[in-house]
């Protein structure tokens, strides 16, 4: 009996949270993102506007390099949201999470040649060194510019890097070239002025573009999308504040992240961004499912994918155009 009374005891004190993952903050949300403007300025935008609160939930929010680390922290339960960018949406599209919401469009991605290389187009990569972080959206471009130019990647000496290593070969001469992204190539240029920028996303859009995306753990949305529309309705609350004020959203993404404002100063202006009104109109009429199916092609060219999926198995289409009706 005296064992019976402390368990009934010890259940009386325990938190919402222990019962249910909720406490007075509302439903707690595990959700990672990386430190750069496309990923942190939704996040920024509805920490600033206290859209968590409002909607009942309450985010444990946990920083990260890249999207495949916080595709691997989703599969080991650490993280039930995330952020990637589109070098990662191989990820994904292998089944390893579900996308949930488009975020932006990156801009910022160019292939660039040294001035001492002589290198004025991308023809003219053939049998030079060109740096490249690999599997990322740099690589993409690559890719893509490469196939353009009537060239295979075995046409260059590619020499993978990570992307600060990328900024000191450059810079020091020891490539030729380099398929890298804003704003680092704001720092490669004051070391290396009159570099030459062979080519860049805008090149291939709309035929090709390159999204950012958030993405919930595929438990999370089989077992709890009620939740899961909660999640997204912020993001489009919080997205139509940034395509509203992008200027703004640099600063505020910034003081979020807790880097100098200048470090985001002119973000905006590599990225595309969107109302989730025109988000809600571009994934009914399949634009998206577009824009994540190149990508997927992309990356079977790349050895990442076996074949390209049916975006429909991966984005979570309908969840995103209900979630703002709810």
């Amino acid at each position: 009996m005296r064992s019976l009374r402390l368990l009934a005891a010890s259940l009386l004190l325990l938190t919402p949270a222990a019962c249910g993952g909720e406490d007075d903050g509302g439903t707690t949300v595990k959700f990672g993102y990386i430190a750069d403007f496309s990923g942190a300025a939704t996040l920024a935008a509805a920490d600033r506007l206290g859209l968590w609160e409002k909607a009942g939930l309450k985010p444990r929010l946990k920083v990260f390099t890249n999207g495949p680390l916080q595709i691997q922290a989703l599969g080991a339960g650490d993280l039930d949201y995330g952020y990637i960018g589109p070098g990662a949406t191989w990820m994904p599209a292998s089944g390893k999470a579900k996308i949930i919401a488009v975020n932006m469009l990156g801009q910022a991605d160019r292939i660039i040649a040294t001035p001492k290389s002589g290198i004025t187009s991308v023809a003219g990569l053939r049998g030079k060194k060109v740096a490249v972080p690999e599997g990322t959206s740099g690589d993409m471009l690559l890719q893509l510019a490469l196939k353009k130019a009537g060239l295979t990647p075995k046409d260059v000496r590619r020499v993978p890097m990570d992307p600060s290593t990328v900024v000191t070969a450059f810079s020091s001469g020891k490539v030729d070239a380099a398929a890298i992204w804003y704003p680092l190539i704001d720092t490669m240029r004051k070391r290396t002025p009159g570099l030459v920028e062979l080519s860049k996303n805008a090149d291939f859009f709309p035929a090709m573009s390159f999204p950012s995306s958030f993405v919930a753990r595929n438990q999370v949305v089989k077992d709890d999308p009620a939740t899961v529309r909660k999640v997204i309705k912020v993001l489009q609350q919080a997205n139509d504040w940034v395509d509203g004020h992008t200027a703004e959203a640099e600063t505020t993404a910034a003081a979020f992240v807790k880097v100098p404002p200048a470090q985001f100063k002119g973000s905006s202006a590599v990225t595309k961004t969107f109302s989730s009104a025109e988000l809600t109109r571009l994934t009914g009429d399949g634009t998206v499912n577009g824009w994540y199916k190149g990508l997927s092609d992309i990356f079977v060219a790349m050895g990442k994918l076996p074949s390209s999926p049916d975006p429909a198995a991966y984005y979570t289409a309908s969840l995103y155009t209900n979630a703002g009706s709810k």
